[in-house]
């Protein structure tokens, strides 16, 4: 009689520690994280039906789980990278606001990344695309934890090129021949040309812009043959050009959904996401977790070139003036598309309302892996596996939204969600398309929405109702502890000094830092001889 139910027992017990420990059960998954850039949420199809432009994305939504409440660390480049990588908000990983061209530091030494904690677990680490988080020496991405890296060091707008492409307001090409030939216009870079770098050397200045998407696919492809040739688990960091300015020439036409140039160029991230997502799945379908995300909302100045908000458009804010969208605290600066996909192990078609951010994916993923957070350090991130798998759907209780240059000094927190309340103590507008700007405004006490009622933030709470002054001594509570625990962390700063020097030169004797002297037989150079060059170590 004590065998049967003895089996049982082992059975149940084995279940369950395949639960709580899916890495043991299945050995270590590889990971694939897909950043896109400057996304709107309202950019999937999946997310809103007017959307026509992402068949790719919709079918990686309807094998995987979507997540409609999920959101930026930060509203804009920089720190939103950084907080992925570690976990961390700006206010403990130093990463306020962006980084430039001439950046002396970047991501503080001290901070520990995804890349490094998983390559410590035996993963090959490979970073593809923006990296915008230091590129000067021990900065480089080759030095913080990335076996392979193959992109540009920060935005492709921080750069011209001889193949400029969309832009508001247009940028020119680089300059080919001397100083006389230079054309200053502001917003746009024009004395140094965009690199293009392979691990330390850069093999391309100035980056074609019109094959950067075809040639990211084909590395990224190579990378994951490499990884799973060799045995080893792999992860893959993705952080796309797509879509933020300068938005390139696709090679098919605009699809016939009236977005013209956006529409075309959202075409060809959707593509080359469904590319990524085909490579992964031969190589062993349901060995790989694939996580998309945005890294901030659309940049509203660019106008017809920016993306869709959906229904997060900030009504309070529109009213007074400037955009709600990038480098605001407002939803439609941080609430990003986020999709989840991973064959066998997380449900199909199902929609998550789990209020969860990009925090979250350094400390999920590093469990999933089966390794140890860094020590001597608190996180902002939860390990949200149980949501990814459908146990459940709780996320954060309380999520906090970094001043991103619209408004407030940068990176400090004066925005907090708790629950469905999001409460504001400092407002403004980032630059709207038609040039505004909304002033910064204090509040206190502070503006206060109900998101569940109002998506749109049109309608604060009124300070005199029952369900203001019922629901503000949580918040305040909240937001002291949430203040005082980064207050007592152990608190990163970031060297923003900046020198010339540091600008990634490939040939300062060429205008514009060109590998060859324009019109010379060199420098048309095909694939093959550009991934031999060694033009510049950094």
């Amino acid at each position: 009689m004590g065998t049967p139910c003895l089996r049982a027992v082992l059975v149940l017990a084995t279940a369950l520690a395949g639960l709580s420990a899916p890495h043991a059960a299945y050995g270590q998954p590889n990971f694939i994280v897909i950043l896109a850039d400057d996304v709107g949420w309202g950019d999937l199809g999946a997310n809103w039906a007017e959307t026509k432009e992402t068949p790719h994305l919709d079918e990686l939504a309807a094998e995987g789980t979507r997540f409609v409440d999920f959101h930026s660390a930060a509203s804009t480049c920089s720190p939103s990278r950084a907080s992925l990588l570690t976990g961390r908000l700006g206010a403990r990983n130093g990463v306020t606001h962006n980084f430039a061209v001439t950046s002396v530091g970047g991501l503080p030494l001290n901070e520990t990344t995804l890349a490094e904690v998983l390559r410590e677990a035996g993963y090959s680490t490979g970073a593809i695309g923006k990296w915008h988080l230091g590129h000067h020496g021990p900065h480089h991405p080759s030095f913080r934890g990335f076996d392979y890296y193959f992109g540009i060091p920060y935005s492709h707008d921080m750069g011209c090129t001889d193949t400029p492409g969309y832009n508001l307001p247009p940028c020119p090409p680089c300059p080919r021949h001397g100083v006389a030939a230079r054309v200053a216009r502001k917003d746009c870079y024009t004395e140094i040309a965009l690199p293009l770098l392979e691990n330390v050397t850069i093999i391309q200045q100035p980056v074609n812009l019109s094959s950067l998407a075809a040639r990211y696919v084909e590395e990224a492809a190579r990378f994951i043959q490499r990884a799973s040739d060799s045995g080893h688990p792999f992860f893959l960091y993705l952080a796309l050009a797509h879509m933020h300015v300068p938005l390139g020439v696709p090679p098919l036409p605009p699809p016939a959904s009236g977005r013209g140039i956006y529409g075309a160029s959202l075409s060809e991230m959707d593509a080359l996401v469904g590319r990524i997502k085909q490579v992964a799945d031969s190589r062993g379908k349901g060995n790989t977790l694939l996580w998309f995300a945005g890294d901030n909302g659309p940049w509203a100045q660019k106008c017809e070139l920016a993306g869709r908000l959906g229904p997060f458009v900030g009504a309070w804010q529109r009213w007074r003036g400037g955009s709600s969208a990038k480098q605001t605290t407002w939803e439609g600066g941080h609430r990003v598309p986020a999709l989840v996909y991973w064959p066998g192990r997380i449900p199909a078609k199902r929609t998550s309302h789990a209020l969860l951010s990009t925090l979250d994916i350094f400390p999920t993923l590093v469990a999933l892996a089966g390794a140890e957070l860094p020590p001597n350090r608190r996180f902002d991130g939860l390990d949200v596996s149980p949501v990814l798998f459908g146990w459940s759907d709780v996320g954060h209780k309380v999520l906090l939204h970094p001043n991103s240059g619209a408004a407030g000094k940068d990176g400090e927190i004066e925005t907090l969600r708790l629950a469905q309340y999001k409460a504001f103590y400092t407002t403004g507008g980032a630059m709207a398309c038609d040039g505004s700007i909304g002033p910064a405004e204090h509040h206190q006490p502070p503006l206060i929405f109900n998101l569940a009622r109002d998506i749109q933030e049109q309608e604060p709470l009124d300070v005199a109702s029952r369900e203001y002054q019922a629901v503000l001594p949580a918040i305040s509570r909240a937001y002291a502890q949430a203040l005082e625990d980064i207050a007592t962390d152990n608190v990163s700063v970031a060297d923003y000094s900046k020198d010339p020097a540091a600008t990634p030169c490939c040939n300062a004797q060429h205008v514009a830092c060109r590998c060859q002297a324009p019109g010379s037989h060199a420098a048309v150079l095909d694939r093959r001889t550009e991934r031999r060059a060694t033009r510049l170590c950094l």
